[in-house]
């Protein structure tokens, strides 16, 4: 890092500025949480913009905290540590504006089964998160004969009303887009890639029935511009059919208007005990050793407890069979990440039925964490002031060691260890 006081590369032997400039590692820290988590906000912000949907409080604040990242500008640790809290408050801001954007065009997102085999015919793949894009491809694929699944976090599409009406929106494919590679390779049809979470192909795979439309782009794919899908729809004509291959089904489209539906069934399980616990168990998804931790601790979690999920860390265990407590699902996915907001509005409504706060609630968050979005949505976590989570699988790298120890403090944020004890550990408070 370059020191624009000393005009020396920041901890060099030409460094006099010690604590000021770049020395300072807690202010890089947290100045590096913000930017991410402006990353973060930018991401929903602009899904929510392309269906009308514009917060100037949130836009005036993106403003104001990049000029707070720039060069001598405060070292001030408060200072910084609010505006973190803030990004995190302007991040709820944002996921509500989306989630009216979404729902006020697609409606709202019911509890769904969805297959995830394949059926005969020619199809497109969609990954990504741009519900818009899906919307548009559906409509323009309606009556040709070409079948529609989604992958990753396309998953939660299949709950809107507006996107499962098309039948030929038949199912989701694979799983989180760490498994692109594998995955992409063994589809036979055309691939549509609408947001973040593009994996770069290997040579002479799919790279030639590889289509990218808004801020995506791989080099030596098709770009598709103004949601113009007729060249996508005619090379999926052309290649190879999918074969008829009924797979396992799972469930989506737990959206928070839907789970408060079942309010007074589960709040009645937890006060005859039995529902004795809530895990929320979910995140970014990567392919480096360690997740398997969220699968093993979903498989531990006793059959008197619920598992809300969100996001591509799901697919760790969505296939999985933990049945139910009295007709309540003891799987509820929410969604994709930005439906965090749907958890917290589930979570928002126990602790008023119980008359307490969201911290006196049984209920324990256990977070996976990779990449922006999922930055956003801890810092919203923190501003709320949520006690107690766990987050891996290992602690984040632009977190200094003061920094993450003043949250440990704070907020008493944990760090995985391994299922077994961590789940000990929860279920003795």
């Amino acid at each position: 890092m370059f020191c624009y006081q000393c005009e020396q590369t920041a901890g060099g032997t030409g460094c006099t500025k010690v604590g000021v400039c770049g020395k300072n590692e807690d202010i890089q820290s947290l100045q590096d949480t913000l930017l991410f988590g402006l990353k973060g906000i930018a991401a929903y912000a602009y899904h929510a913009r392309e269906l009308g949907g514009i917060d100037k409080e949130v836009d005036a604040f993106i403003h104001e905290a990049l000029f707070k990242t720039v060069t001598n500008v405060s070292f001030d640790l408060n200072q910084h540590i609010e505006m973190v809290l803030k990004c995190g408050q302007m991040n709820i801001k944002v996921m509500e504006l989306l989630d009216k954007a979404h729902t006020y065009k697609f409606g709202n997102p019911m509890p769904t089964e969805v297959e995830t085999g394949t059926r005969k015919g020619p199809g497109i793949l969609i990954t990504g998160h741009d519900l818009l894009d899906l919307y548009e491809l559906l409509r323009q694929t309606e009556g040709t004969g070409v079948n529609v699944y989604t992958h990753g976090e396309m998953l939660p599409a299949h709950g809107y009303p507006e996107l499962k009406k098309f039948k030929h929106l038949v199912g989701n494919y694979g799983g989180a887009w760490q498994e692109q590679k594998k995955e992409f390779k063994v589809f036979p049809g055309a691939i549509l890639a609408t947001t973040n979470c593009v994996l770069m192909p290997p040579e002479n795979t799919y790279l030639d029935r590889l289509f990218t439309i808004g801020i995506t782009g791989v080099p030596g794919s098709k770009r598709i511009e103004g949601r113009d899908f007729s060249e996508l729809i005619k090379k999926a004509k052309t290649l190879p059919e999918l074969k008829e291959s009924p797979g396992k089904k799972i469930m989506t489209g737990f959206h928070h208007t839907a789970v408060m539906g079942l309010a007074d069934k589960i709040i009645g399980a937890v006060k005859s005990g039995k529902i004795k616990h809530f895990f929320l168990i979910g995140g970014c998804d990567g392919a480096k050793a360690g997740r398997n931790y969220y699968t093993e601790f979903a498989e531990m979690v006793p059959k008197d407890c619920v598992i809300l999920t969100l996001a591509c860390g799901k697919y760790r265990f969505n296939k999985l069979d933990f049945g139910d407590i009295d007709g309540i699902p003891r799987l509820i996915d929410v969604g994709q990440c930005n439906n965090a907001y749907s958890a917290i509005k589930i979570a928002e409504t126990l602790a008023s039925a119980f008359k307490t706060d969201v911290n006196g609630l049984p209920v324990t968050l256990v977070l996976s964490w990779f990449e922006q979005k999922a930055v956003a949505i801890l810092l919203s976590l923190l501003y709320l002031n949520i006690k107690g989570m766990y987050i891996g699988p290992t602690p984040p790298a632009f977190l200094s060691k003061n920094v993450f120890n003043l949250l440990r403090e704070k907020f008493d944020l944990k760090l995985i260890t391994n299922p077994k004890d961590d789940l000990e550990t929860i279920l003795k408070k």
